[in-house]
């Protein structure tokens, strides 16, 4: 075998092995997700929910989600998205569950949105704005549940493993962290609008031009035009004081 074959069919090799690689990762990586991943305990946030088509075949037309029973969140909302119908479901749970802003007896266990489309190749993301976060877990588990055109129903809602390792159909997990020193738990995604500058801080807040500079530039001004015209003066005393004296000479 002559060194130029030996070289290609080690390219075509490691290229089918590359392609084979690729084909085997890219199921695992296309499965529903919730962004961004993390969230502070305590606050509030707006999260989306990355949906893939995963077909060639089919399109993407309904997409479910489960909210936790066992650490409900009194306040949910969904962003429009055009094209799309959006079903917000509350429930009674299970047992209540007495939270910061009182027992709890029901909340929102389901958000269902249908008749869009996600065709082959693209991806949609769902966007909810809720809170409080809990603060006595450090995850939130919502298992997502997508339709397909054809029928096909694929349900992501294996749980997080002990072991770190990534189970087969994972469900969107949204990580759980204290909150920053300081902080009110609202974190960079949260809804909550900015607080205002107080009046008294607005009132107290110095001039752009003090008044005092503001005077000494007055006076620096004044005195540089009365200067500048004594030495106008001066120079014509000058002038007529030359000419007076020519004018002498000629007569003498």
């Amino acid at each position: 075998m002559s060194l130029s074959s030996a070289c290609r069919r080690a390219v075509a090799v490691t290229a089918g092995v590359t392609a084979l690689t690729l084909g085997l990762a890219l199921p695992a990586l296309a499965h529903v997700t919730i962004n961004p991943g993390s969230a502070e305990q305590g606050g509030f946030s707006k999260v989306a929910f990355r949906v893939p088509n995963e077909r060639d075949d089919a399109s993407t037309n309904k997409v479910e989600v489960a909210f936790p029973t066992d650490h409900p969140l009194p306040f949910v909302s969904v962003k429009p998205l055009p094209g799309w119908e959006v079903k917000v479901t509350e429930s009674k749970l299970p047992k209540p569950v007495t939270t910061e802003y009182g027992e709890i007896t029901e909340a929102v266990t389901k958000i269902t949105w249908s008749g869009g489309k996600i065709g082959p190749g693209q991806f949609q993301e769902f966007e909810v704005s809720m809170g409080a976060l809990p603060k006595d877990t450090d995850h939130l588990v919502f298992p997502a549940t997508q339709t397909y055109s054809g029928g096909e129903v694929v349900k992501w809602d294996d749980e997080p493993k002990a072991d770190g390792s990534e189970p087969e159909r994972p469900a969107p997990v949204l990580k759980l962290t204290p909150a920053s020193a300081g902080g009110d738990g609202h974190g960079a995604a949260s809804a909550a609008p900015a607080a205002a500058p107080s009046a008294a801080a607005t009132f107290a807040a110095p001039s752009v031009v003090p008044v005092a500079a503001a005077g000494a530039d007055s006076s620096d001004g004044t005195a540089r035009l009365l200067g500048g015209a004594g030495l106008l003066a001066g120079l014509a005393g000058l002038v007529v004081g030359v000419l007076g004296l020519r004018r002498g000479n000629r007569v003498s």
